[in-house]
């Protein structure tokens, strides 16, 4: 064996050994922001493949059933952050997930509003408007607190609609590196 070949096995040892804490790592955030440990492991590892992979592929890498591979990568195209591709005579469905941050971002910030986000301001509506007639102290108080909390949330979600309509115009972004 030469010394390039022991050199470009080591190189990819060590990168491999790297792409798998990545891929580990990614799974536990997932888990931290409500998103399961298998679907953002799937994502991660989609995110940094050179090149799309198919179920299979998925299956392989990261030694998961076939039925949670394919209900993973079905949920992360549900949410937009991959997609599938066909290839001219594979029978195989392939899968690549978006690479621009920014878009990713964006795409993520979208369906968490739609799934969280819009789901908490109806709550929170329905409650103030039960209980802002009643004069009991603590129902004033709950109405104060519930109504403040309102405000605030429906705040965050403009403010997030904002960041998410700017993922054309390139403003954000550039305005967050100047800040920095």
């Amino acid at each position: 064996m030469s010394a390039k070949t022991t050199e470009t096995n080591r190189d990819q040892a060590a990168y491999r050994a790297v792409r798998d804490e990545f891929i580990a790592q990614w799974g536990v955030l997932g888990s931290a922001w409500g998103i399961n440990r298998t679907m953002a492991q799937i994502h991660a590892l989609l995110m940094v493949a050179t090149a799309p992979l198919s179920t299979d592929d998925v299956m392989e890498e990261l030694q998961i059933s076939r039925g949670n591979a394919h209900t993973n990568l079905r949920e992360l195209a549900g949410w937009g952050l991959i997609r599938s591709i066909i290839r001219k005579g594979e029978r195989k469905e392939f899968f690549e997930a978006e690479k621009d941050v920014w878009k990713m971002f964006c795409t993520i910030t979208r369906e968490r509003k739609r799934r969280e986000i819009r789901p908490a301001i109806g709550v929170l509506k329905d409650c103030v408007e039960r209980t802002e007639m009643l004069r009991e102290p603590e129902a004033v108080a709950f109405t104060k607190q519930t109504r403040a909390l309102l405000e605030f949330v429906e705040m965050a979600d403009s403010l997030l609609s904002k960041i998410v309509r700017s993922e054309q115009s390139k403003m954000v972004p550039w305005a967050l590196k100047w800040l920095s």
